[in-house]
């Protein structure tokens, strides 16, 4: 079988997911992002599936779409990145399929937003429907920072800041938790820790081991179910009404959490691409 690799950059992470294939003797097809085209309706790829791994949601998105129009299977899905890539698509999806999450609210203008917002109650969390890494986030107190924001980002954002994702504030006294899952098993799960409400290792929160539960596995895979499964990473939140679910990542990061864990992270998304692979000629 031959395995194509879908990037950018290559990054630790990446670099951790070809090591485990190089283990396993897989045939691989370096495939940059930067410098494929397609040519559509005419395309034939020698791979029998694809890893996405591109830095950039536009470019994996498109590119899935296209890879899977010409006949390969990918990992993970167009459907999968589609509705994880987008916070309203992935809390529809949560909602559609029973699995707890915060309150959420949806408003097109800014005096709706207001609206939804004081409806929510203060504090809530304003969030950009496209976009990761906890960037351009606003905790939103009162009514004057909610008019404050809400302006200047319809005025100065790009047309994805004209749709207000409007999240209830869970106070996480610290801490939220990160769990990996692939196909139908939460493999691992960390704690991130931080004296921000932001906790997202990349904004500076320390990952900490945390025990898979069984309320972790049985909601982090229910979440991954619900937004089309494959390999993703589940947000969770504690709160007094149990865990509820923040997002879903597609294109999961795990570097930070391999020695952490004690978890072969890249060996079992690994392990989940080959058996993908195998499942063709079955």
């Amino acid at each position: 079988m031959k395995i194509g690799f879908l990037h950018s950059l290559i990054r630790k992470d990446e670099k951790f997911l070809l090591e485990e294939f190089s283990k396993r003797n897989s045939e691989l097809e370096m495939i940059d992002d930067r410098t494929i085209f397609f040519r559509i309706g005419k395309d034939k790829f020698d791979i029998d599936v694809l890893v996405e791994r591109s830095i950039n949601h536009s470019r994996a998105l498109h590119a899935l779409r296209l890879f899977e129009s010409a006949g390969v299977k990918c990992v993970n899905t167009y459907n999968t990145a589609t509705i994880c890539g987008d916070k309203l698509l992935t809390s529809a999806a949560l909602a559609e399929h029973g699995v707890p999450q915060p309150e959420v609210r949806i408003a097109f203008t800014e005096e709706t937003a207001i609206k939804a917002i004081e409806e929510i109650g203060y504090p809530v969390v304003l969030k950009p429907a496209v976009g990761s890494w906890g960037r351009l986030l606003s905790k939103i107190n009162d009514r004057d920072s909610a008019e404050s924001i809400l302006e200047h980002k319809t005025v100065l954002g790009s047309y994805h800041h004209s749709i207000f994702y409007i999240q209830k504030y869970i106070d996480k006294k610290g801490r939220d938790i990160r769990s990996f899952v692939t196909g139908d098993e939460c493999i691992a799960a960390i704690y991130r820790n931080s004296s921000h409400w932001i906790t997202n290792t990349a904004r500076g929160g320390k990952a900490v081991k945390c025990e898979v539960t069984d309320e972790i596995a049985k909601i982090s895979i229910d979440a991954a179910k619900a937004v089309g499964g494959g390999v993703v990473a589940i947000d969770l939140f504690e709160t007094d009404e149990g865990l509820q679910v923040n997002e879903v990542n597609y294109t999961m990061e795990f570097k930070n959490s391999i020695d952490i864990t004690g978890v072969n992270i890249p060996g079992k998304i690994v392990d989940y691409v080959i058996k993908a692979a195998k499942e063709i000629y079955e």
